[in-house]
């Protein structure tokens, strides 16, 4: 069920077209998939979001940013297939007007409703289309369709990505369930990516905006694949309380527990990302431990992780241990070559400043599986973070040279 999994959240989801308006076609193919989803909460949310840190921001974006300062969400209303970005005043009151008919639709105020979108830049929303469409979705609403929900926020993915979770929270069941997006122009500091994570614990006004960043940080922000950040990204977070437990206090051994599980849901959604890149074959996995401090093993691991040449090494099974060496050394984090010790898929390449007399067909053959760890340990402190990307290959530039055709 996953964005469905936690108690009090419904889903619908309606097949509109977007891509084919977008395209310029002139009538919705009747094969098309579903590319906008609703997703309902029975009670109003405490919700946390982080957003792209692109200068050029979808006007998805911005108005969710607004919609937030109220912080009394109670729906999510998502399409697929165009980004409404670069799309000037239209792309604002189009946006507005996706949330204005959300909650036209569910006895809502406009500002309860937040909205996304994914997909082609600088093309204008089918609001015809879409108008239909959420009134479908809306009459649609069911806790089953969670799965159903986070196929229709695909793009270029080939899987959808979902994770779920269960904890105890003082004897009471709390759920936590999410779903994302993103396949390319995928870099930290958010991607083209769309993640959503609902719980139904109940916590104090304000909490979850105080975990969010933390939370993103230690998943979404440590996912790569090419590096581009786009004009959509957002991740957001709900709490809707139907648990029934006491309010989770910040600072509390609750709110860490609650933090914990967000976070591995979070990471798992993460890790799908990055498994299903564009043209992706191989899941990478890059561990920075003993760094200065975490924020320099993060920056460390993404740095490898992004690395064009080291993606290909990986993607081409070239033993070529030094573009790792190379990509820890310019990444800005304090390193001490004479302390690093670097593994590949468990074997060790490179100690006390210089590489090791090690098996290269062994080394080919990590690079040549279907995930592959890397792990780089500096020997400088207790800081440490994984960074998750994948291969770069043919595909992905076939992929992005017909995006819009």
């Amino acid at each position: 069920m996953a964005v469905t999994f936690a108690r009090g959240f419904r889903a619908g989801t309606a097949a509109c077209g977007i891509k084919a308006f977008t395209a310029g076609a002139s009538a919705i193919p009747r094969d098309q998939r579903d590319d906008l989803c609703v997703i309902h909460s029975a009670y109003p949310c405490d919700t946390g979001g982080v957003f792209t840190t692109n200068k050029v921001k979808s006007a998805s974006v911005v108005i969710d940013q607004l919609h937030l300062q109220r912080n009394r969400v109670q729906a999510l209303t998502i399409n697929s297939g165009n980004a409404n970005a670069c799309t000037g005043a239209q792309g604002f009151r189009d946006a507005l007007l996706m949330a204005k008919l959300s909650a036209d639709r569910l006895d809502l105020d406009p500002d309860q409703v937040l909205v996304s979108s994914t997909g082609v830049i600088g093309r204008y929303l089918p609001m015809d289309a879409i108008k239909s469409g959420i009134g479908e979705a809306c009459g649609k609403l069911s806790p089953d369709s969670g799965e159903a929900a986070a196929r229709a926020i695909m793009t270029t993915d080939t899987v959808p990505k979902t994770a779920q979770a269960e904890l105890i929270v003082g004897g009471v069941s709390v759920r936590v369930g999410g779903m994302c997006k993103g396949s390319g122009m995928i870099h930290p500091n958010m991607a083209t990516m769309l993640a959503y994570v609902t719980t139904d614990a109940a916590v104090e006004p304000g909490l979850l905006g105080m975990l969010v960043r933390s939370i993103a940080d230690r998943s979404f922000n440590q996912v790569t694949v090419d590096g581009d950040s786009s004009t959509n990204d957002s991740f957001l977070i709900l709490a809707n309380g139907a648990a029934g437990n006491e309010p989770i206090r910040s600072g509390s051994s609750e709110a860490d527990e609650l933090r914990e599980a967000i976070e591995a849901v979070s990471r798992e959604l993460a890790r799908s990302i990055a498994r299903d890149g564009e043209g992706a074959t191989k899941l990478v996995t890059v561990r920075v431990l003993d760094a200065a401090s975490d924020d320099d093993a993060r920056t460390a691991a993404r740095t490898v992780a992004s690395s064009s040449l080291v993606k290909t090494a990986v993607h081409g099974g070239d033993p070529n241990w030094g573009r790792i060496v190379c990509a820890l050394g310019y990444s800005g984090a304090e390193l001490a070559l004479d302390r690093l010790h670097l593994t590949i898929g468990g074997l060790v390449v490179f100690e006390r400043g210089a590489g090791v007399d090690v098996d290269l067909a062994a080394v080919r053959k990590a690079f040549e599986q279907p995930e592959i760890e890397i792990v780089a340990t500096l020997g400088l402190g207790d800081g440490n973070a994984e960074a998750w990307g994948c291969d770069l290959s043919e595909e992905y530039v076939r992929i992005n040279a017909d995006y819009t055709t």
